[in-house]
């Protein structure tokens, strides 16, 4: 059997294990609040690897006056700060040159949401850590759960406090390693208290405010969610990179299925109940068979309840084979999916009363996956007609060609049936099978292959012209021609089917790799857009435009393809609201979804819009998805060609207030 191709997720997964392996590692003390123990437990850990040999430098750490902190620092190599004077103050800052510079093995690096003073190559602590880990060298620092940034809003929520300093989830996603640093609320008020946290002046007002027991609670459980997620991100590449097929239930992970039934809508609101009693993560799953050919409308409506289960808080996903029961399988255990959701059927066809129902199957080979069979209900749903729905039109043309090419294999072993063997001509007539089986459709397939051992049996078996045999060997070779037909016209549709599974999928792929590359070779903020607007714009047969801020934080319109686009004032509001809060809005979205185009942050840059000419194409979750990942790749072609600009600007100019170390 041949391997299955990568999907665009896992290929870009794997381009970022291979730079991940170019880099150096990072490991994060994470914890609930200031004062858990973060900065004593990296240096403690440091220290134990710089008695091991480990080449060791302490590149910021934050003593707060705490001796139990300045006891650790002693025999560690301490990085002298750069200082620089900002508005009449003389401030101590990590000196970034110097670290490369000295290159060691490993670096310290305590506050990692701290924001450097002016003047400095990065704004952020977090670039200079970046930086250092593309060096390939490996950084141990702290973060509190707070400077999270998609947590910021939570925090602000709980707390009453909006905090300022935020590290980007993929910063924080991005490392090899997260250690939580854990302290009861209790325990840490009591050391706030005794002052080894903040002096008493500070330690009253922080309690005050900030440090409340219920505040602690709060944000200890946050903590204790994202290292969860986070060391289940690293079980699924785990068993990923090492092949395991098995579930490992380590976490509760609903699968629930969409079909085209009218109750699917039904099962996928009682999924979402399902994962709210159990705080689960869940995934909408939609197969596509080919070989199904499901009518327009039907899979309208699965596409529509795949919205559904994403506007309640599902991962839609849409998969592409002939077995829809392997395929269900197959990704749930990549996913480490523990249990599967799945309709009861209403009404049985004749083929499953025989061979068994999608959900017989899946009962047979889920093996430790639970399956959850709910009845759904056609109640409140509006059924198409079955004149237009139900009936599939005839493939008229595929008959006629099944006709047409057994007419012309007759006439052929007419001619030839003076020169060769009775047998030879029934080779003939299999190669007629075979070309009308190229068409992929059953029906022609299986006409043609009764069609041509009735043809071969009058024309050329004895007695001929007559549909009668006169022994038992004519009626056995017979026999075994139809059977020999019938599996040459279902082998060959089944791998037309798996050609047209492949071409889709190889399609994706296609897509993202040729955009990748664009990309990557290229430089300057107009070199990066123009053949990424023309390519997303053919791809999705769409209009596509780019809008950045300028000096006065407007957004203008920077690049578009086609020419000649403007937007007017509510647009230009959409895109605003876009930049500002980061999120995806207009046409498939819950954000304004009856606009006419959709709206995609490009991380920090800007905003890309894009207006399709067939709406309804891309109001697919998995074409819009697609659309996100490859916002993804220019916004990120964009950082970089940034933060190489600044960089080099940096490297050209002289710092200003620079006194010396």
């Amino acid at each position: 059997m041949a391997k299955q191709r990568p999907t665009p997720e896992e290929l870009m997964a794997r381009i970022k294990e291979e730079e991940q392996q170019q880099r150096g590692n990072l490991k994060i003390f994470l914890g609930a609040a200031p004062g858990v123990g973060k900065t004593y437990s990296m240096l403690e850990e440091a220290r134990s690897k710089y008695k091991e040999g480990l080449d060791v430098i302490v590149g910021v750490v934050e003593t707060h006056g705490r001796k139990e902190i300045e006891e650790l620092l002693q025999d560690l190599e301490i990085l002298p700060p750069q200082e620089l004077v900002y508005r009449g103050k003389t401030l101590e800052e990590f000196d970034l040159d110097a670290a490369l510079k000295r290159a060691p093995a490993l670096i310290l690096m305590d506050e990692m949401a701290h924001t450097n003073a002016p003047g400095l190559k990065h704004s952020k602590r977090w670039q200079d850590i970046r930086e250092i880990l593309d060096r390939g060298i490996d950084v141990y620092t702290t973060l509190n759960v707070q400077h999270i940034e998609s947590l910021n809003d939570i925090v602000a929520q709980i707390t009453g406090i909006h905090v300022r300093e935020t590290v980007p989830d993929s910063v924080f996603e991005s490392a090899d390693a997260i250690e939580l640093i854990d302290l009861p609320p209790d325990d840490l008020l009591k050391r706030l208290q005794e002052g080894k946290v903040y002096i008493p002046e500070q330690a009253e007002l922080a309690i005050q405010h900030f440090f409340r027991k219920g505040n602690l609670i709060a944000l200890r459980e946050l903590a204790l969610r994202v290292t969860a997620e986070r060391v289940d991100a690293q079980v699924l590449s785990h068993r990923h990179s090492q092949g395991i097929q098995e579930t490992w239930p380590t976490v509760e992970r609903l699968l629930v299925y969409v079909n085209t039934e009218p109750g699917a809508a039904k099962i996928v609101r009682a999924a979402r109940r399902m994962a709210s009693r159990l705080q689960a993560e869940w995934i909408a799953v939609y197969v596509e068979a080919p070989q199904l050919r499901v009518p327009e409308e039907y899979r309208h409506r699965a596409i529509q309840n795949l919205r559904l289960a994403e506007q309640l808080g599902a991962e839609p996903i849409i998969l592409i084979g002939l077995d829809i029961a392997k395929e269900i399988i197959t990704f749930a255990r990549e996913r480490n999916v523990t249990k599967i959701v799945m309709g009861k059927p209403v009404h049985l066809r004749w083929r499953e009363r025989i061979f068994g129902t999608l959900i017989d199957k899946l009962i047979r080979n889920s093996e430790e996956i639970d399956i959850y069979i709910i009845r759904g209900s056609s109640e409140g749903i509006k059924l198409p007609k079955p004149t237009t729905i139900t009936r599939r039109p005839i493939p008229w043309l595929g008959y006629g060609v099944a006709i047409g090419i057994t007419t012309f294999t007759t006439l052929l072993n007419l001619v030839l049936y003076p020169f060769l063997e009775t047998s030879s001509l029934m080779m003939i007539y299999l190669l007629g099978v075979i070309g009308v089986s190229m068409q992929g459709i059953v029906g022609p397939a299986m006409l043609a292959s009764l069609l041509s051992v009735v043809a071969y049996d009058f024309f050329f078996i004895p007695p001929r012209f007559s549909v009668m045999v006169d022994n038992i060997r004519s009626f056995i070779a017979l026999m075994a021609m139809l059977c020999v037909a019938q599996v040459i016209s279902h082998l060959t549709i089944r791998t037309r089917q798996q050609v047209e599974v492949a071409h889709l999928r190889e399609r994706r792929i296609a897509v993202l790799n040729k955009l990748s590359r664009q990309l990557a070779s290229s430089r300057g903020l107009g070199n990066i857009l123009e053949p990424a607007l023309k390519y997303i714009s053919e791809v999705f047969d769409s209009e596509v435009m780019v809008l950045l801020p300028d000096g006065h934080e407007t957004l203008i319109l920077y690049a578009q393809y086609p020419a000649e686009q403007s937007l007017d004032v509510k647009e230009q509001s959409i895109a605003r609201w876009v930049y500002d809060l980061g999120k995806t809005a207009g046409l498939g979205t819950e954000v304004l979804p009856f606009t006419k185009a959709v709206y995609l942050p490009l991380g920090s840059i800007g905003v890309l819009r894009v207006n399709p000419i067939d709406p309804e194409r891309l109001l697919v979750p998995e074409r819009l998805h697609f659309l996100e990942i490859c916002a993804s790749q220019i916004a990120s072609a964009l950082e970089a060609d940034q933060l190489h600009e600044q960089t080099k600007t940096s490297e050209e100019e002289t710092k200003p207030g620079v006194l010396g170390k």
